[in-house]
């Protein structure tokens, strides 16, 4: 039998979440962390009952009852399922009551030890520290996204990989995990600074038969991906917080044929995994129309500039000033652009001026320098008083927020930064971030603003990325096609023992608020796609015959103007939708499923514990199109694999 997902507090399920110091495939090495050999049992106890008891409480019921769809139309997808069967595989996982005694030995120590120089470093690389940070409320969560430790906000500090958790300390102390054998150490950057970063945790393993829908809202953001490449191409794994499955999948297009008719096509497939024995793959993609320049709205834009101290490096201003004049030649007759920027103060640099006065624009990006403080708050505020200039009903208003997410002069704190981009948002102003550097990169920030403000979230690292952000697909942060855009999949009990969605944790929405249309979700522009997948164990063959479907997707949106009444799509995995073997299914399911793979193996996904990159680099190279990301994609894995193994002479990636 599947071990329990760890323990229950209310209704609050946290997956089980193992240590992968322990007998992982990848033998990613960490730096064991001696420091609480000698803390005493007696200032950890208090601590340790604080952190129970805050873990369990406050937790919110999820609702588990199906509900019938409300007239939706209807589309058949795929072919019917034909499953192999092998025994359910054992999870295993350290329990979380030792993640949780983990967790508030950490606190004893930061708040009771004396402030001391961390020990010099020694075989195997230092790893960076992680320790609590201060940051927004967690988002709606219900079933998905439990989190690893007592606190989900987290830092980071420097550049080398974040450990995991603190191995097993003396008899004197609480009980953990034995740390791995010593492995062989890697370089890593030097530290830079700090950065911040938020354990969204795994969605765990569920019954159908105790609920059997799952739902959550799209994610067209790409972040994380290119975070991870940068850091693997600089010598380090990222941080494994840093890793959000769903931004590493929605990083690629994978060629979805576009829609007939209407805003999107959904397109589904499964196959059995390559990853665990006698459970399937299930993919759930939605691809967005396609929109001429011609054919776009109008937009009217804000570029919000940070022009701080910490902005300095030729990776942050001088790349923000190149993304921003290819975003500007992109604009048409029509379109408006206004200019500000923050440091220690605000500043206005550009008014609402129309791109027939381009050259004027691209004069005033030219100009800017980094140096200062960071007022990013005010410097928000401004940007949305210049977007309320131009706010024409229709037409696309939006800001957008160029940052390494440093905040630290005036009125900062998240939630009241959240709560300004929401009224913003009402209005129908919406915000888009773009980040850059690395050191003090607080990611955490400028993901929250993006999801708050119902924008996207991209990283940008090099001028390649910028052409592919600002010109190759600039039409979907410029062309909304659909609001408030939610997937619910519901799985039979009949024919389905278990699934899991891989990712979306902080976009879990209750299955109760699939219609409430008051209840925000993303939006998805013009030719963005967005790609779910699923490890599902079956009980049964597939159901055959008209109208029988193990498997039914609802997709639920509003039109990008006007009305705020929802319309709904119905798609059933009719029969046949499975292929027999994983070999046999599309070339895009296998690499979707490769890329999912690589990010269930970097952010330490207990599920992935026996998955091994070479077998993940096989997967993606049998799959992989000519595109050159997919191509620069393979070499990224190998290069993981070799920092995963100590290894220093990792095949070097092409970053164009």
């Amino acid at each position: 039998m599947r071990p329990p997902q760890g323990p229950v507090c209310g209704d609050r399920r946290w997956p089980t979440h193992e240590n992968v110091q322990q007998g992982s495939a990848l033998a990613i090495p960490f730096k064991e962390d001696t420091s609480m050999r000698t803390r005493p049992l007696d200032l950890v106890a208090p601590a340790l009952v604080t952190a129970l008891l805050i873990g369990c409480g406050g937790s919110t019921p999820a609702p588990t009852a199906a509900t019938a769809p409300a007239a939706p139309t209807e589309a058949a997808a795929g072919q019917a399922m034909q499953p192999e069967f092998d025994a359910p595989q054992d999870e295993g996982g350290a329990s979380t009551a030792k993640r949780e005694e983990a967790a508030a030995i950490d606190a004893v120590d930061r708040d009771a030890a004396p402030a001391e120089a961390a020990p010099p470093p020694a075989p195997p690389v230092a790893a960076a520290p992680v320790t609590p940070t201060p940051g927004p409320a967690q988002p709606r969560a219900t079933k998905a996204g439990a989190a690893r430790g007592a606190d989900a906000r987290i830092q980071v500090t420097g550049g080398a990989p974040a450990p995991k958790r603190a191995p097993a300390p003396a008899a004197t102390a609480v009980a953990r995990p034995a740390p791995p054998p010593p492995a062989v150490a890697v370089t890593a950057p030097e530290p830079q600074g700090s950065e911040t970063y938020r354990d969204y945790g795994v969605n765990p393993v569920e019954d159908p038969a105790k609920d059997r829908l799952s739902t959550f809202a799209i994610d067209v953001d790409t972040a994380s991906y290119a975070i991870a490449r940068r850091k693997i191409m600089d010598g380090a794994l990222p941080p494994y917080q840093a890793v959000r499955a769903e931004e590493f999948l929605n990083y690629f297009d994978y060629g979805y044929a576009s829609p007939a008719a209407g805003p999107f096509a959904v397109h589904l497939a499964a196959a059995p995994s390559p990853f665990t024995s006698g459970h399937h793959l299930v993919r759930v993609a939605v691809q967005g129309k396609r929109v001429p320049v011609k054919e776009r709205t109008p937009v009217h834009l804000v570029y919000l500039v940070d022009t701080s101290g910490s902005m300095q490096s030729p990776d942050k201003i001088e790349l923000a000033k190149k993304s921003l004049k290819m975003l500007t030649d992109t604009l048409k007759p029509g379109d408006t652009v206004a200019l500000c920027t923050y440091a220690g103060s605000v500043r206005e640099v550009l008014a609402p001026t129309g791109i027939e006065s381009k050259g004027k624009i691209l004069a005033a990006l030219a100009d800017l320098t980094a140096g200062g403080s960071t007022a990013m708050s005010s410097g928000i505020d401004l940007a949305y008083s210049l977007a309320e200039r131009t706010l024409v009903k229709g037409h696309v208003n939006r800001v957008i927020v160029l940052s390494d997410g440093d905040a630290n002069v005036g009125p900062t704190s998240h939630d009241e930064i959240l709560k300004t981009i929401k009224r913003a948002r009402d209005k129908g102003i919406t915000l888009s971030t773009v980040g850059f550097g690395q050191g003090n990169y607080k990611d955490l920030m400028m993901e929250q603003l993006a999801n708050q403000g119902d924008g996207n979230y991209a990283y940008i690292d090099s001028e390649a990325q910028a052409r592919r952000v600002f010109s190759e697909q600039v039409g979907g942060m410029l062309q909304v096609i659909a609001r408030d855009v939610k997937i619910q999949v519901e799985f039979d009990p009949s024919f389905v023992k278990s699934y899991r969605l891989i990712g979306y944790e902080n976009r879990d929405v209750a299955d109760r608020d699939f219609r409430n249309d008051k209840v925000d979700a993303g939006e998805i522009g013009a030719g963005h796609s967005v790609t779910a997948i699923y490890d599902v164990e079956l009980k049964a063959p597939a159901p055959k015959g008209e109208g029988a479907a193990p498997i039914v997707v609802r997709l639920r949106h509003k039109a990008p103007l006007g009305s705020n009444t929802a319309e709904e799509t119905l798609v059933k995995m009719a029969p046949g939708a499975i292929a027999p073997t994983f070999d046999a299914a599309p070339a895009d399911f296998r690499f979707a499923s490769a890329v999912a793979g690589f990010a269930e193996v970097l952010r330490h996904s207990p599920h992935a514990r026996s998955w091994r990159l070479a077998d993940i680099e096989k997967i993606a190279r049998a799959a992989a199109s000519s595109k050159g990301d997919q191509q620069e994609f393979i070499g990224i894995i190998r290069r993981a694999g070799a920092l995963a193994n100590g290894k220093t002479d990792a095949v070097a990636v092409n970053a164009d």
